[in-house]
């Protein structure tokens, strides 16, 4: 979904490795950089990937197709269940509780040491970096009840300190919200891989009862488990042409 509005592409090592040389150079993939343990072992390491990619999100516009997502979500009860941390829902005009964000987002942080404090915004936060190591530069984010090093609040591999708090609440609407509307529900899915097969999971067991699942991607589009439709294209593009024929 957010490739559209120009963001990286971090599926493959070849893919995250275009839209982060430095990375490439020193032979890290994503999912060795999105761990952690670099937060306690290496955490200009851990800041300059994640202090990047807050800058960026802070920064990206949302593609049209969000638009055109919102207009839908006017004329028929809608959620949004994300695996994305991006915060780029919620930029398009979708009110926070209506985006579940299973993975955790980005704009918010967490003390390190799980000291207590409750998961807070990151708005104030601005990380320096050097471009040329991507690493973090001068002082990091540290966690207003303790003073100990901060960590986005967001779900890594192999992660098991992250503080769910901030997302929680929303994720139990979308729980409850499916289970009120489960009867007559149309899923559009964009974007989502099967490397982690969260979203595409959630997605053919929501529309299981209708079999109205609509899989929009340009890499993964069969639709194996369960019925739909699948889509070889991009978000923007396909959202576009779906409204244009709503709308004939």
């Amino acid at each position: 979904m957010g490739v559209d509005s120009g963001l990286p592409d971090f599926r493959g090592d070849e893919g995250f490795w275009r839209a982060y040389p430095p990375y490439a150079r020193l032979g890290l993939r994503f999912a060795e950089l999105a761990d952690p343990e670099h937060f306690a072992d290496d955490p200009a390491l851990a800041w300059g990937f994640y202090g990047h990619r807050l800058a960026l999100y802070r920064r990206t516009v949302p593609h049209p197709g969000f638009a055109v997502l919102r207009r839908w979500a006017e004329r028929l009860p809608t959620t949004v269940f994300t695996s994305n941390v991006d915060g780029q829902f919620q930029r398009a005009g979708f009110p926070a509780g209506d985006v579940a964000e299973v993975h955790g987002s980005i704009h918010h942080l967490q003390c390190l040491r799980l000291c207590g404090y409750r998961v807070w915004p990151a708005d104030d936060v601005h990380v320096a970096i050097d471009p040329d190591s991507m690493r973090a530069i001068g002082e990091l984010p540290a966690c207003p009840g303790c003073g100990g090093l901060a960590r986005p609040a967001i779900l890594m591999f192999g992660d098991a300190g992250w503080d769910d708090t901030q997302a929680a609440p929303a994720l139990q609407q979308h729980v409850d919200w499916l289970a009120a509307h489960r009867g007559g529900l149309a899923v559009v899915e964009l974007g989502a891989g099967t490397a982690l097969p969260t979203v595409r999971r959630r997605s053919e067991l929501a529309s299981a009862a209708t079999g109205a699942l609509v899989r929009i991607n340009v890499r993964e589009p069969e639709v194996r488990h369960g019925r739909g439709v699948g889509i070889a294209a991009g978000a923007a593009a396909t959202l576009a042409a779906i409204d244009e024929l709503l709308n004939a």
